[in-house]
């Protein structure tokens, strides 16, 4: 009875105390949570006190075990509930993550929605996001390449409303009846379960060619969105066309948007194979860690807005997923911020059984007739029952925070209890009745449709080709490069000829050069000509470079700081000091994860620095930038083939490198032979070259007092070093071909 009573009590007292917050659903949530840190004995799942949880009730004598008996309830229960840990993972998007946050609307929008949650300025919605992958299985690792997941439920008081998008803006397909042949091509070849979380196989990309739809897609995925460095680095994108429905009935088709503040980053492809058996969890991790440190990650939220009556003013026809709605004819409008503040508490629970459904939406907001739309309202819901049963949106991450009431009843797992004697409509007690539009009933838009019956698509639809020249032409030249390498890379995994040589024959419907290079790479046929003329037109909104943070930040990346015994004090715990004033995080990586003592300290009597973690344990690939104080511990540093290998890899991976004192010379010493400019003790001046900064002479600690600027004509050590931070990568070391001249 006390244990009850007191379980009671908590859960009293978290209610109340989230119910004081200004987070809806962390008070709905607050009644089924329980903190195991505090329970005071362990149970069974009906409550019972358990003596013994670590022997089966078996039969002994004192000298010899016997037989296990079955009558053991309390290890039959234990044994029943591992048995059946495991609900069956998605079809798609198994891998993901997840986190809490908030969504505040910062203008109205009542011009095209009468949607609460998109009219209403004074509140604080309550939001969880779940990204993922798409290919791989839960087990799959977070930075391969692929589509990533960007899912949005909004806890309205008007009732859930999801965004199930992505992070690239279109699809693979038009019609949704294609989903099971797109899902079965691209997931791992049936033959072998091979391969696991890419598209570097025949099937896929034999299914990319019979799909001539499919040509504006794997463009994007082939570029750097398919390897983010961060969830909290990349677009969000709703995919379909939906439509908004104001108080006056007149309607608006609009598309979705999410802009991370950081800007839209990536990894370098050789960065990402690596990570991905380094730390298959890089992604996950990160989203936590940022979290933690209240470096909470933001997005502009946007529309995209299209009268009814403009619906057939473009060459596109704007109901199809493989189109984007160029930005310099349908404009974006930034509404709202996204913010994610709150690591969940229990995984399973709420990341792994939060369900997303296209087709839940709230009065103002409507579907339109994107026949990827349509079959997605079916599929999703339909595939939530499958793995949670037909009672999942009762689970707590899963229900919505305003009343729900309706006359659906029973199945499994069902556990909200219903008081009353009627559980149907009409009723003799009038007992929850529909709500009137003005009461705020749905009520669907009263489209006008006329027509035949068809298997078919409008005659836009047909246009394969411009939208995916578009994007190329679009990119920046080292993005181009990368798309180009990408399509080696995964051509070069398929054994089929037919497979990668009709591949380059699509390529030159795009752009001849590149499917040039490309058949040049993989040994097919050069084409010679070009399929289809490239129109030459460009648009905004395509490469990363268009969405740089409003102003240079270095905030929540991980710097790593390298010393060994002798290392410069001064210029270590000022760099440190300044890298945690400007938001990012250090971490201090040495020989060993005992203390480390700076040049002329006394290891008698004083404790030294702690090293967060030793080199074997890390690698550069999980760092942002790097930076070797000067000191005699630079010796030390030289003769370790992991330290020169580390920053020749984060060289050759384009990232910020920053050298004080005497590890001028190591860096120069592992990049000899590259064209690079190095500080000397003659200069007595800061030196930046392809973003390697290197300070010959000794900080001193005025130096860091001064405070620091991120700006471009920093003449400053700090201020250099964080401003080529923030750029994310130096490209130009990469066009350059300086970064292919180093092995790493």
């Amino acid at each position: 009875m006390a244990t009850t009573l007191a379980g009671g009590l908590q859960k009293v007292e978290s209610a109340v105390k989230a119910a004081t917050t200004s987070d809806k659903k962390a008070a709905d949530i607050a009644p089924d949570a329980v903190d195991v840190q505090q329970s005071k004995f362990i149970t069974t799942d009906h409550g019972v006190p358990v003596h013994n949880t670590d022997n089966w009730l078996r039969v002994v004598d004192g000298q010899h075990s016997g037989p296990s008996l079955l009558e053991d309830q309390i290890a039959r229960e234990k044994i029943h509930r591992f048995d059946h840990e495991r609900i069956p993972e998605r079809v798609v998007h198994a891998r993901g993550t997840g986190a809490f946050g908030n969504f505040r609307l910062k203008e109205s929008a009542a011009d095209v929605t009468s949607a609460g949650v998109l009219t209403d300025t004074s509140r604080n919605t309550s939001v969880f996001i779940r990204f993922s992958t798409v290919q791989g299985s839960r087990g799959s690792a977070d930075t391969v390449r692929d589509v990533r997941g960007f899912a949005v439920k909004f806890y309205t008081d008007e009732g859930n409303w999801d965004i199930v998008g992505n992070n690239i803006p279109v699809f693979f397909i038009q019609d949704s009846i294609k989903f099971p042949d797109f899902v079965h091509a691209v997931k791992p070849e049936p033959h072998n379960e091979v391969p696991q979380g890419q598209t570097a196989h025949n099937n896929f990309w034999d299914f990319a060619f019979l799909h001539s739809e499919a040509t504006h897609m794997f463009m994007w995925v082939m570029s750097d969105r398919a390897i983010p460095r961060s969830y909290r680095m990349m677009q969000g994108f709703g995919v379909n066309t939906f439509s908004l429905v104001n108080k006056e009935g007149k309607r608006h088709f609009v598309k979705f948007h999410f802009i991370p503040h950081l800007g839209v980053h990536s990894l370098i492809w050789d960065e990402a194979l690596k990570l991905a058996g380094q730390d298959p969890d890089f992604h996950r991790k990160d989203l936590m860690e940022a979290i933690n440190n209240k470096a909470y990650p933001k997005w502009d939220f946007a529309i995209q807005t299209i009268p009814e009556e403009k619906q057939d003013d473009f060459e596109f026809d704007i109901l199809d997923a493989t189109k984007i709605w160029p930005e310099e004819l349908v404009p974006l409008r930034v509404i709202g911020e996204l913010e994610l503040n709150r690591n969940v508490d229990e995984f399973f629970p709420q990341t792994e059984q939060v369900a997303f459904c296209t087709s839940h939406i709230v009065p103002g907001i409507d579907f339109s007739d994107d026949p990827l739309l349509q079959g997605r309202n079916f599929s999703y819901f339909d595939t939530q029952i499958s793995r949670l049963g037909i009672n999942w949106e009762e689970l707590p991450i899963n229900r919505p925070v305003c009343p729900m009431m309706n006359h659906n009843r029973d199945g499994a797992m069902k556990h909200r209890i219903t008081k009353g004697t009627v559980n149907y409509w009409p009723n003799r007690l009038e007992a929850c009745p529909p709500a009137k539009t003005d009461q705020g009933g749905f009520t669907s838009y009263p489209q006008k449709i006329a027509g035949i019956k068809n298997r078919a698509l409008s005659p836009k639809f047909r246009d394969h080709h411009s939208q995916a020249q578009l994007f190329y032409n679009s990119l920046s030249e080292h993005e181009k490069a990368h798309v180009a390498n990408a399509l080696s890379f995964e051509l070069d995994h398929c054994d089929d000829p037919i497979v990668y040589q009709r591949m380059t024959v699509r390529l030159a419907e795009i752009d001849l050069p590149l499917a040039q290079h490309v058949a040049t790479m993989v040994g097919a046929p050069t084409p010679e000509k070009a399929g289809m003329q490239n129109h030459g037109k460009e648009t905004g909104g395509i490469s990363q470079l268009d969405f740089a943070p409003k102003k240079p930040t270095i905030a929540s990346r991980r710097i790593a700081i390298i010393i060994a015994d002798g290392f410069d004090p001064v210029t270590f715990a000022g760099v440190k000091g300044a890298v945690t004033a400007a938001g990012a995080i250090p971490f201090v990586i040495a020989a060993r994860r005992q203390p480390v003592f700076a040049d002329g300290e006394d290891k008698s009597s004083s404790k030294g620095v702690t090293p967060d973690h030793q080199y074997d344990g890390m690698r550069s690939t999980m760092f942002d930038a790097t930076f070797i104080p000067g000191g005699p511990h630079v010796q030390t540093l030289s003769n370790n083939g992991q330290i020169r290998h580390w920053i020749a890899e984060s060289f050759g991976h384009l990232k910020a490198i920053a050298a004080t004192g005497e590890a001028v010379g190591l860096v120069q010493q592992v990049l000899a032979g590259v064209d690079l400019q190095f500080a000397t003790t003659v200069s007595a001046g800061v030196i930046e070259s392809y973003g390697v900064v290197t300070s010959a002479v000794p900080q001193k600690p005025k130096s860091f007092k001064e405070g620091f600027q991120i700006l471009k004509d920093s003449t400053d050590f700090v201020g250099k070093f964080f401003f080529e931070i923030s750029k994310h990568r130096n490209y130009q070391r990469e066009l350059d071909g300086l970064a292919a001249s180093v092995a790493f």
